[in-house]
């Protein structure tokens, strides 16, 4: 992936703390999350982590088409309290905004 690319990153506060971090019946990350420490309340470290885990981490690419290209992105999360997650995320590239937008995260199980 072209560093240049990684200058226009986009994480929406919203995906974070009212999504992955939240408590939900089905598909549930907040419990896989808090295991390291990232909570609600400190959702800023967990998408400081995520930009790390972009430019630091295991890229491949998923899948592209005329919109763009989708992209998995595997490495480890050291959370505020210092427990390592093996995780899984994917990341959609716009072609047309030339933006790299954060979709996704789950344990890496391999």
């Amino acid at each position: 992936m072209d560093k240049k690319l990684l200058e226009n990153i986009i994480i929406n506060e919203e995906k974070l703390a009212k999504y992955l971090l939240v408590t939900k019946e089905r598909n549930d990350k907040s419990k896989f999350l808090s295991q390291a420490g990232y909570i609600t309340s400190n959702w800023e470290i967990l998408e400081i982590d995520l930009h790390s885990l972009l430019i630091n981490g295991t890229i491949v690419l998923e899948e592209e088409n005329e919109y763009g290209q989708s992209y998995s992105v595997s490495g480890l999360l050291k959370g505020p309290n210092s427990k390592e997650l093996k995780v899984k995320t994917i990341w959609m590239y716009n072609k047309r905004k030339e933006q790299i937008r954060f979709i996704t995260l789950y344990p890496d199980k391999k």
